[in-house]
C-alpha cells in the first residue's frame, strides 16, 4: 500500500519482492500497526516523507533472508521494526547516547519504507527480537504506541499520580504499565467520550473523564498523547507545582496562550522524540512482566485507507492493525 503524494490515500501496488543489503534483513511482515504518525504523514502534516511510500512502523514479522554482514539474527526468527531505522552513530547526540535526536537518521515507514506491505527491509542493528509464540497482532502495537509510551513516562520522572490526555493505542498500553507499578492513572478523553472512559477504567484507570473537567486530585505529571495543543494549557493547570506535562507526540497543533501563572512554581513542559533502543530493552520485558494485553482491530492490508480513517475519526478502542 502506497503512498505517492498526490492525495492523503494509499494506493495498492504489486512491487517486485525487496533484496537485504548489507546489515540489513529482509522480513515477511505477520502483522503492521496503524500509528497516529502515519496519518500525520498521509495528511501531509508530517512534510518530508520519502515519496513514494511504503508506510508503517510498528511491523512485526520473521526474518526471511539476511543479507552480509548480519549476526544474531537467523531465517525464520521473529522480529520487531520500530519507528527509528538507522542513526549515523557519529554526530554529537549519537556520540552522548541520545541516538533518537541523530542528525541524520532514517525512520521506518518516512524516509524508507514500512510495513503496509508483504515484506519489507530494515537494518539489523535496529529490531528488536520478538516472542516466538505470541500472537503478532496483539505485538504489533508495542513496537510504537508502547515504545513511545513508555519513554514519554520515563521522561515524567518519578510519580504517583499519572493523568493520560487521549486514551488511544499508547495510554491504553501505558495504562497497565503504569498500573503494574502501584501508579494511579487518570484518563482524560475528549468531552463525552464514555466508551472511551469507560475502556480507561476497565484497564485500572483511578478517574476517566473529558478532558475539559478537573481532575479529582492534583497530579504529578501529565502525558499528553492526543495530537492538541490547547491541551497543554489544560494539563498543566492539573498538575501540582513542580509537576510535569509531557508532551508525547510526533506533530501537535499549536499550543494557545497561557497565563504564566499556570507554568509558575517549577511546573515543566518537555517533549519525546522517538526512542532509542535501549527505551525497547527496558519495554520489552517490562510490558511481559505486567502481562500487557492489547486491544487492537484486524483489516486486511487492502483496507489499510479504511483503518486510517477509522483512527482519523476516533473510531477506534485501542489500536488498528493490518494483516496481510
Amino acid at each position: 500500500m502506497i503512498l505517492t503524494g498526490r492525495s492523503p490515500f494509499l494506493h495498492a501496488r504489486d512491487l517486485p519482492q525487496p533484496a537485504p543489503g548489507p546489515h540489513e534483513v529482509l522480513i515477511r511482515v505477520e502483522a503492521c500497526g496503524v500509528c497516529r504518525t502515519d496519518l500525520h504523514i498521509v495528511d501531509g502534516e508530517l512534510s518530508a516523507p520519502r515519496l513514494p511510500l511504503i508506510p508503517g512502523h510498528e511491523i512485526v514479522g520473521r526474518v526471511e533472508q539476511t543479507g552480509p554482514g548480519v549476526s544474531g539474527l537467523s531465517t525464520g526468527q521473529r522480529v520487531g521494526v520500530p519507528w527509528l531505522g538507522q542513526t549515523c552513530g557519529h554526530c554529537p547526540y549519537c556520540a552522548m547516547g541520545r541516538e533518537n535526536l541523530c542528525d541524520a537518521p532514517l525512520f521506518t515507514g518516512y524516509t524508507r519504507n514500512g510495513g503496509y506491505a508483504d515484506y519489507c527491509v530494515a537494518d539489523a542493528g535496529y529490531v528488536f527480537p520478538l516472542p516466538e509464540a505470541a500472537d503478532p497482532v496483539a505485538l504489533a502495537p508495542l513496537l510504537c504506541a508502547g515504545l513511545i509510551g513508555f519513554r514519554s513516562y520515563r521522561m515524567a520522572g518519578p510519580v504517583q499520580r499519572l493523568g493520560l490526555y487521549g486514551f488511544g493505542a499508547a495510554s491504553h498500553i501505558l495504562c497497565q504499565i503504569a498500573r503494574h507499578q502501584g501508579v494511579e492513572v487518570f484518563a482524560f478523553t475528549r468531552d463525552g467520550d464514555e466508551a472511551a472512559q469507560d475502556f480507561a477504567r476497565a484497564l485500572g484507570a483511578a478517574w476517566a473523564g473529558g478532558s475539559s473537567e478537573p481532575a479529582p486530585a492534583l497530579l504529578d505529571a501529565a502525558i499528553i498523547f492526543a495530537p492538541v495543543g490547547a491541551l497543554v494549557p489544560l494539563a498543566l493547570r492539573a498538575v501540582r507545582k513542580g509537576g510535569r506535562v509531557v508532551c508525547g507526540g510526533i506533530h501537535m497543533s499549536d499550543i494557545p496562550a497561557f497565563p504564566y501563572a499556570d507554568l509558575w512554581h517549577e511546573r515543566e513542559i518537555v517533549s519525546v522524540a522517538n526512542l532509542t533502543r535501549a527505551d525497547g530493552e527496558a519495554f520489552f520485558p517490562l510490558a511481559e512482566a505486567a502481562r500487557v494485553r492489547t486491544q487492537t482491530a484486524r483489516y486486511p492490508l487492502d483496507r489499510a485507507n479504511e483503518a486510517l480513517d477509522d483512527l482519523r475519526h476516533g473510531r477506534l478502542q485501542g489500536a488498528a492493525v493490518l494483516v496481510p
